[in-house]
């Protein structure tokens, strides 16, 4: 396989990460369980013990109308999806202009903003493994049971496109920091909201190091500048624990941390 080197202190939004060799996935029966699939890296904190990376080539790149349905290859980033949905007058695609990505992981945590999710409008996946129906598919809030990588997604195709939904999706986002981030750090808990939680017990604009929990959004964890790993995991572990002992209330990850030591069901963060 073809391998790239990348520098995720750049790379990634939340710019941590050391320069590391990430394979370029052109086949699917290349990829083993020894790999971490890996997208444009907007919801990702890179450790500095992360697993064996690879990224789906240019070969997944690729947006078309096929069969009156719209197939999208998981590489393609969500401005290009944005670009092209405006350009041929498609509906329900006008909230992706707002959330940073690749299709492969829009789909894999049903992005979205509010009611209005990628999963509205799924017909199938193709992963590396099978084609999936929606309906074979568990999938809810910022959540799905997808185990293997996506190459593909199928979309109803619809037409009119509506700039008052742009609009509206850009006002949404209006309360979100500009400063280097991964989005939102934690998922809302039901019938809460994560960044309350954390102003709640004295974490709003709390820095460890060079990374804060935004004053403008608590649920932000944002990188003011030289922030590293170990600074981002004291604060997500000191807010999962203090919301923990105040409220009883777990704050789950909707940042993806890749290290070893805090992957899978026993990692530490789980272990307070």
């Amino acid at each position: 396989m073809k391998t790239k080197k990348i520098n995720f202190s750049k790379f990634s939004s939340i710019n941590i990460g050391e320069t590391l060799e990430v394979s370029l996935l052109e086949d699917p029966s290349d990829l083993t369980s020894e790999y971490y699939l890996i997208g444009s890296c907007n919801n990702i904190l890179m450790g500095t013990q992360p697993p064996k990376l690879i990224k789906l080539s240019k070969k997944y790149d690729y947006i078309k109308i096929e069969d009156n349905t719209l197939k999208i290859g998981a590489s393609t980033p969500s401005g290009k999806i944005a670009s092209f949905c405006k350009k041929h007058n498609i509906k329900n695609f006008e909230f992706v202009s707002h959330l940073p990505g690749t299709l492969g992981g829009l789909v894999y945590m049903n992005a979205g903003l509010k009611e209005y999710e990628i999963f509205n409008n799924l017909l199938s996946i193709s992963t590396t493994k099978a084609t999936l129906n929606k309906n074979e598919i568990d999938f809810g809030y910022r959540y799905t049971n997808i185990k293997d990588p996506i190459l593909d997604a199928s979309f109803t195709l619809e037409y009119g496109y509506d700039e008052e939904k742009v609009e509206l999706f850009k006002t949404m986002r209006s309360n979100q920091p500009s400063t280097p981030s991964a989005g939102c750090c934690f998922k809302n808990p039901q019938g809460d909201y994560a960044g309350r939680l954390i102003e709640a017990v004295g974490l709003k604009a709390k820095r460890v190091g060079g990374m804060e929990f935004s004053s403008e959004h608590a649920n932000f964890l944002v990188n003011c500048g030289g922030g590293v790993f170990e600074d981002a995991i004291t604060l997500i572990k000191e807010s999962q624990k203090k919301v923990f002992d105040e409220f009883g209330i777990w704050l789950e990850c909707e940042v993806l941390v890749l290290d070893k030591r805090y992957m899978g069901k026993d990692s530490a963060l789980l272990n307070l």
